[in-house]
């Protein structure tokens, strides 16, 4: 087709919490092992549960190897169990395993009867998906008319999650026309059923056959596709496993590709069954000759946190301030981050490791601020990296076991042993934390992550972008209760000259409040510091540190909702503020930012993915102003905006999550992220938004030939409390990654237009075909394409794969707009047939200045129905009518009172 293929890495911002760790699941001899199931804390104790989550999967199991064609099953699976439950002896406590990780979420509803199966999906066809959510009731098999089986359902879930694939029905769009032939949106095309809707009123209802919308030829709304309950096809399980006989995924044989349906927009009119074949998982296997064994349990229970600070205070560390900055970020993390009840202890190390602290449980202040004395003042010698990480293994020893225990090492410095304790990091199944501070830390850093699903950041000597507070903010418990997570309010600096006031303002929203912290740092000399609550009262109180340049408040019991302001003045020096709290109800869930670090390296000219979801509990965040800012080791900035618009990078608008590509590379190394988002009067929480990837809710099933149908689905309210404009600021350390392959300036352009994936298609006046969609730009969605091409076929699959050899539509007045911008263009097709009854599909294809082509958009259908004609009123008779005696016995009479009576109604009907 002549396209470049918009090949990319993913990079997923963590902002609250730090980055998302990946996924434990791995593939052996066709199982899958490190599955982590996790029971939110918020779920009451029931043991049942447990029960409940066993039958499911090892349900599941052999219905995905028969599924896929013996090639994979339900090996070792983990349960998580919260720590408010019961202890019982069979109940270990956990190695890598976190909530943060969990790759199946079992909660309580958002909202009654909605117990929707479904998974998030961020990434494009054929990348992993983020997590899967459960309920309790959905798994105690409540909902199995509107489901099926829970082990189908997992199933189902499972395609989303490890293969990427998408649902093969359609919530918004249920019919279609194909060859001028109303169809309902399902695959395969073979599965039986009858359009039908259900008329309610006062209380009593009927089924009746669907009329048809005489504007667009398809059914009126509310009508619904009823499948028989008795089906002899096999596919498709991404269109509904709950039918007993459906057992396959579609292939290309018998997959509906003009089906309206994310997979065929999402995956170029692929089966699910070809992009499976395309996995990774698919490729390293072979079909089994034998059954597999039944899945096998381990249930851990989260305990407290356990974390050792392990930092670096080699000789290197004196250099651009690092000590002192380290020990300001240290003190937020063990006056603010860290959670009551954390064991924390201490190691230091330079060419051998130093013993700051044991293990030290914090219940009060009084801990905290014993363990901020032991930070290191003095920095001399050289870097042993292993000797600071065998030393906390050892101080974690000394009184638990490393099992699921953090380590938080910083370092600055180059050290060609470290890979030498690899192995020792890995039997540990402690959870590593890396922070790289400057450009020479060493390059084997992020590998002691990547191997514990720890969280990895940069920090450049920049200490204006406040890059190491942001890094140490951002390690909150990945298994802690949302009540006492640290949530990051504010990040800022700014270097001051000639006694300048840097001035802001500061949003606290009701979601938050409780010990809220202002934290501000210098670098020479104390400044002056000026604070007001929302009410305008001054704030008094900081306490300040000289030595290690810094000074905090903690604002006593719950801060006050609304605009705090402040001025800090000061003159040739950098200053930053930092500002946390924690959320003001163990109730109310609070506004949070989160994501993942999909991949977390790039080779030039590879773009990155910039994602950032914005929730409160399940509801998503919508209309926030979010900003991403992204800083090489050479401390280049580059400011992105991300959005939630359903185009370029985003893959589904008005789902709270936020998209943007990276393509300004200027060095190879470290590249840090930051993020601010901003939820002013235009934001909003939606409530109940109908999930995008999940399990079809079945309205009902013909039976007998007779219609028995399901409750209906829980519908928006719009008048709902949590749907209402919100107010708020968040802002945090998005993580690191690190590039390859960039070349010397000036870099040259290789980044081709990102694919349209919006495109929208609308017929008028039975001759006009409207298009819109969403600009895309130079280098992928930033900029402003050169051109485009669009193209036309009657043939779905000929637009596809012959898309060079497709007519063309003269776009000659068509001159593109600025990425993001909506693009609207009105042709009327030529060169080809286009009467009633006629399909014709539409792609676009958009090309940049250096003449580098985008991939071919989604295929935008439309089928072109003329009414038929109403036939002409008939005239009421004009004879004049004589007096007619009703009680006459003239002959005819009765008959002519007849024919009397029927033209008067036909005249009503007409007219009606």
């Amino acid at each position: 087709m002549g396209s470049f293929k918009c090949s990319v890495f993913i990079l997923v911002l963590h902002l609250l919490e730090g980055a998302v760790s990946k996924s434990l699941i791995q593939l052996n001899n066709n199982g899958y092992e490190g599955i982590v199931i996790a029971i939110d804390p918020n779920v009451p104790e029931d043991e049942t549960l447990i029960q409940q989550i066993k039958d499911m999967v090892t349900q599941a199991s052999p219905y995905l190897f028969e599924a896929t064609e013996r090639r994979f099953y339900f090996k070792k699976v983990a349960i998580l169990i919260p720590e408010k439950w019961k202890t019982k002896p069979e109940y270990v406590r956990p190695k890598l395993e976190t909530y943060k990780n969990a790759d199946v979420l079992v909660a309580e509803s958002t909202a009654p009867g909605n117990d929707e199966p479904y998974t998030e999906q961020m990434g494009n066809c054929g990348e992993k998906g983020e997590r899967i959510h459960f309920t309790p009731d959905f798994l105690a098999g409540k909902k199995l008319a509107q489901y099926g089986p829970q082990g189908r359902v997992f199933v189902h879930e499972w395609a989303h999650l490890r293969w990427g694939v998408y649902d093969e029905y359609n919530n918004n769009q249920k019919f279609y026309f194909s060859n001028g032939k109303r169809q309902a949106v399902r695959c395969s095309a073979d599965i039986t059923g009858k359009n039908v809707i259900n008329k309610c009123q006062g209380g009593s209802c009927v089924t009746k056959s669907c009329k048809l919308d005489k504007v667009t030829g398809l059914y009126e709304q509310g009508c619904e596709f009823i499948p028989h309950s008795l089906q002899t096809v096999k596919a498709s399980i991404m269109f509904a496993q709950s039918i007993d006989s459906v057992v396959e995924f579609c292939t290309e044989k018998n997959h509906n590709k003009e089906a309206p349906n994310l997979q065929n927009q999402k995956c170029n009119l692929r089966s699910t069954w070809e992009v499976i074949s395309d996995s990774e998982d698919f490729k390293k296997t072979t079909p089994m000759t034998t059954q597999p064994p039944t899945p096998t349990f381990s249930l851990l229970q989260i305990g407290q946190r356990i974390v050792c600070l392990v930092l670096d205070k080699s000789g290197s560390m004196a250099n651009g301030d690092r000590l002192n900055r380290l020990n300001q970020a240290g003190k937020l993390f063990l006056l603010q981050t860290v959670e009551q009840g954390s064991w924390v202890g201490m190691v230091t190390f330079d060419s051998v490791a130093h013993v700051q602290s044991e293990l030290i449980q914090i219940n009060s202040d009084v801990e905290r601020n014993a363990l901020t004395k032991s930070l290191p003042t003095v920095a001399t010698g050289g870097t042993s990296i292993c000797s600071g990480l065998r030393s906390a293994f050892a101080v974690i020893r000394k009184k638990y076991s490393t099992d699921g225990s953090e380590i938080v090492l910083l370092t600055d410095g180059e050290d060609n042993t470290i890979s030498s304790c690899f192995n020792e990091v890995k039997q540990s199944g402690a959870i590593i934390h890396t922070v790289a501070l400057g450009p020479s830390a060493a390059r084997e850093l992020e590998e002691l992550s990547k191997m514990t699903g720890g969280l990895q950041t940069y920090a450049s000597d920049q200490a204006q972008n406040n890059g190491l507070i942001d890094a140490f903010g951002a390690l909150s418990s990945g298994n802690g209760a949302d009540s006492q997570r640290s949530i990051q309010l504010e990040s800022k600096g700014l270097t001051l000259q000639n006694n300048q006031w840097m001035n802001g303002t500061v949003l606290v929203d009701s979601t938050v409040g409780k010990d809220t912290l202002f934290l501000i740092t210098w670098t020479k000399q104390p400044p002056k510091i000026l604070l007001w609550d929302p009410s305008k009262k001054k704030q008094d109180g900081f306490v300040v540190d000289a030595n290690t340049k810094m000074a905090y408040l903690q604002i006593p019991g719950t801060a006050k909702v609304g605009i705090w302001s402040y001025s800090l003045q000061a003159s040739s020096q950098t200053l930053t503020l930092t500002v946390t709290s924690r959320p003001s109800s163990a109730t109310v869930p609070p506004i949070t930012v989160t994501s993942k670090i999909n991949k977390n390296t790039g080779k030039f000219p590879s773009a990155m993915t910039v994602y950032a979801k914005i929730h409160q509990g399940a509801s998503p965040i919508l209309r926030a102003t979010v900003t991403a800012i992204i800083e090489s080791v050479n401390g280049k900035t580059v400011t992105l905006e991300l959005l939630d618009n359903g185009a370029g990078a985003d893959a589904t608008k008005d789902d709270g999550v936020y998209s943007r590509y990276f393509t300004a590379y200027d060095a190879n190394g470290r590249y840090s992220v930051k993020v601010w988002a901003l939820g002013g009067i235009n934001a909003a929480s939606q409530r109940l938004i109908p999930q995008q990837n999940g399990a079809m809710y079945i309205p009902g099933w013909i039976e007998n030939g007779e219609v028995k149908w399901n409750p209906p689905r829980p519908e928006i309210n719009k008048n709902d409390p949590q749907s209402k404009q919100v107010c708020f600021s968040r802002t945090s350390s998005g993580g690191s990654f690190v590039a390859s392959g960039v070349p010397q300036a000036p870099i040259p352009d290789l980044f081709p237009p990102c694919q349209i994936t919006d495109l929208k298609a609308k017929i008028h006046g039975y001759k006009f075909i409207n298009l819109t969609w969403t600009a895309p730009g130079d280098d992928y969605d930033h900029g402003r394409a050169h051109k485009y091409i669009i193209r036309i076929s009657a043939n779905i699959l000929d637009l596809r794969d012959k898309f060079n050899d497709s007519i063309q539509v003269n776009t000659s007045d068509l001159i593109p707009k600025e990425a993001n911008s909506e693009e609207v263009f009105v042709f009327t097709p030529e060169n080809i047939t286009f009467e009633n009854g006629t399909d014709l599909f539409i792609a676009v294809q958009a090309i940049d200045k250096a003449n580098l082509k985008s991939e071919i958009s989604n295929i935008a259908r439309v089928s072109l129905f003329i009414p038929p004609e109403i036939p002409p009123e008939i005239p009421s008779p004009s004879l004049p009518c004589p007096e007619i005696n009703v009680n006459s016995t003239i002959p005819g009479l009765h008959i002519l009172k007849i024919m009397w009576k029927w033209l008067g109604e036909l005249q009503l009907s007409v007219a009606l």
